[in-house]
C-alpha cells in the first residue's frame, strides 16, 4: 500500500499507523491463566481468607440491584466464552540471546495468544508475538502442549501462523465479515490480562465469529487495535504457501480531498483520492499517473477516500493490469498501471 499524506485520520489511516508502535513494547511476561476480556473490563475473581477484623474496611452487598436483561447478558457472554476457550491457546516463546555486549546473555522469553483455524494444528497470531524465535511451544485449553513451527508472518499487517504436528479434531473458531460490523456493537477480546499476552487473540462478536485479531493496545491499555478479519482472510492463504504476503504497490503518496481543493482541480464534488506525489520509474509513473491526478475508480471499483485505493491496490496480485480512472483538469480520463511489488525503501515520491 502507498502512503498517506497527512489530512485528517481514518480508522483505517490509525490502524495501520498504529502498527509501527506495537515494536517498541518487550514481550517478558510468565504465562498466566486465560481470562476473557470485554471492551474494557476485566472480569477477575480471586478468594482470600480474612480475619475478622479485615472485613471492617470494605461492605461487600451488592450496591445496586441490577436488572434482570443485564444479569441475562452478562451470563449469556459467559457462556459465549465458555464455548469459544477450546478453540484458544497460549504461545510461548523463546529467543536467542543478543549478540552485543551490552545485551542480555539469556535467552529471551515471551509469551501471547492464539486460536486455531483448521483442526489439524494450524494457529493464527501476531508476528511480534513469534518474531526471531527459536523455540516456540503451544499450550492447548485442555492443557495439552505441542512444539510449533512458525509457516508464515508479515510484520507489516502483525500476523503470522503457527503449524502444531501431531494434533488432530482441533476445535475451530470461524472467521466472520469484519465489513459488516456496526458502531456499537458489542464484541469480546479475548487473551491474557497484562501486558502483551493477549496479543494475537480473537475478538469475536456475538454469534461468536472473529472479527479481528487483537494486535495492540495503547500504553495505558483503553485503546485497543485488532487486525480485520476480512484482511486475515485475504493473507492466510499466501502466508501459508508462501510464508509471506506480497503486497501490491502504485509508487505514490495520496491524499484525501479537501475543499480546497474541489475548486482548484475543477471537481464536482470532494470524492475520490489525490495524488500527491509519484515516484519515479516505479509502477504509478510507468503507467502516466501524475501529481494532482484525482483517483476515482480502479477495475471498476470506485475510490471514495484514500483507504480505499491502499485496500485494492495491496492486495491485488503482483503484475496484474488494472484500469485507472482519474480526473485531470476536471477530464476524466483511463490509463493502464502494472501493479507492481512492494519493498521496505527510503525514497519519497517526488511531487515533480
Amino acid at each position: 500500500m502507498d502512503g498517506v499524506a497527512r489530512r485528517g485520520g481514518s480508522g483505517a489511516a490509525l490502524y495501520w499507523g498504529a502498527l509501527a508502535a506495537s515494536r517498541r513494547f518487550a514481550m517478558a511476561r510468565r504465562s498466566l491463566p486465560l481470562v476473557l476480556t470485554l471492551v474494557a473490563a476485566l472480569l477477575a475473581s480471586v478468594t482470600v481468607p480474612l480475619a475478622a477484623d479485615e472485613a471492617k474496611y470494605w461492605r461487600e452487598d451488592a450496591a445496586v440491584t441490577p436488572a434482570p436483561e443485564l444479569v441475562r447478558f452478562n451470563q449469556l457472554l459467559a457462556d459465549l466464552a465458555e464455548q469459544l476457550k477450546p478453540a484458544l491457546v497460549h504461545i510461548r516463546v523463546r529467543r536467542a540471546a543478543g549478540k552485543d555486549k551490552d545485551d542480555e546473555s539469556e535467552p529471551r522469553r515471551s509469551s501471547g495468544s492464539g486460536f486455531v483455524i483448521e483442526p489439524s494444528g494450524l494457529i493464527v497470531t501476531n508476528a511480534h508475538v513469534v518474531e526471531d524465535a527459536n523455540w516456540l511451544q503451544v499450550r492447548l485449553a485442555d492443557g495439552r502442549r505441542f512444539n510449533g513451527k512458525v509457516i508464515g508472518q508479515d510484520s507489516r499487517v502483525d500476523l503470522a501462523l503457527v503449524r502444531i504436528d501431531g494434533a488432530a479434531n482441533l476445535p475451530t473458531l470461524p472467521l466472520g465479515d469484519s465489513n459488516r460490523l456496526r458502531v456499537g456493537e458489542f464484541v469480546m477480546a479475548i487473551g491474557h490480562p497484562f501486558g502483551l499476552d493477549k496479543s494475537g487473540g480473537p475478538l469475536v462478536n456475538m454469534a461468536g465469529q472473529v472479527v479481528g485479531v487483537n494486535s495492540m493496545a495503547a500504553r495505558n491499555g483503553s485503546i485497543g487495535f485488532a487486525i480485520p478479519a476480512n484482511l486475515v482472510k485475504l493473507l492466510v492463504p499466501q502466508l501459508a504457501t508462501k510464508g509471506k504476503v506480497e503486497w501490491g504497490w502504485l509508487g505514490v503518496s495520496i491524499a484525501e480531498i479537501g475543499d480546497d481543493d474541489v475548486d482548484r482541480l475543477k471537481l464536482a464534488e470532494a470524492k475520490g483520492v489525490l495524488v500527491r506525489g509519484v515516484m519515479p520509474g516505479e509502477p504509478a509513473d510507468r503507467g502516466g499517473l501524475k501529481p494532482d491526478d484525482v483517483l476515482i475508480a480502479l477495475d471498476g471499483t470506485p475510490l471514495d477516500a484514500p483507504r480505499d485505493l491502499q485496500r485494492v491496490v495491496s492486495t491485488t496480485p503482483i503484475g496484474t493490469r488494472v484500469r485507472v480512472m482519474l480526473l485531470r483538469g476536471g477530464e476524466k480520463k483511463e490509463v493502464e498501471v502494472t501493479i507492481g511489488r512492494y519493498k521496505e525503501r527510503e525514497e519519497k515520491p517526488s511531487p515533480r
